[in-house]
């Protein structure tokens, strides 16, 4: 997280926190704050975004994560289990930088982005 962190420009002591949740967790929060039905791979909750003001000033957000969408995706998209679990932290921290792939424009960019970052992470 620290390397992507860097990456996208953050300070050093921006913070995030990171959660791993199984399949039912992951379906209950999708419901809860997106209105989706069953577990997706990686949800991010901006602190920015949410207006709220902080106790600490540099957190930026949490990234949630489905340890058994990360196997699911690995195993059909041909990535370890570690490399799934880096595309998506990746993919978590840049919504919570601002990117989005609500238009076809913006899923382009972010995927770019997660796969520009991905690349130089994964053969450090």
């Amino acid at each position: 997280m620290e390397l992507t962190l860097r990456e996208l420009g953050c300070n050093e002591s921006t913070k995030v926190s990171a959660i791993i949740v199984d399949s039912e967790k992951m379906a209950e929060l999708n419901f809860k704050y997106r209105g989706m039905d069953g577990p997706t791979n990686v949800l991010s909750f901006s602190q920015v975004e949410a207006r709220q003001v902080s106790a600490d000033p540099d957190m930026l957000g949490d990234v949630v994560i489905c340890s058994d969408r990360v196997k699911k995706d690995a195993d059909e998209l041909g990535y370890s289990y570690d490399e799934m679990l880096l595309y998506l932290t990746i993919h978590g921290l840049l919504h919570l930088v601002g990117y989005s792939h609500d238009s076809p424009w913006d899923a382009s960019q972010m995927e770019d982005r997660v796969e520009s970052i991905f690349q130089k992470l994964a053969t450090a």
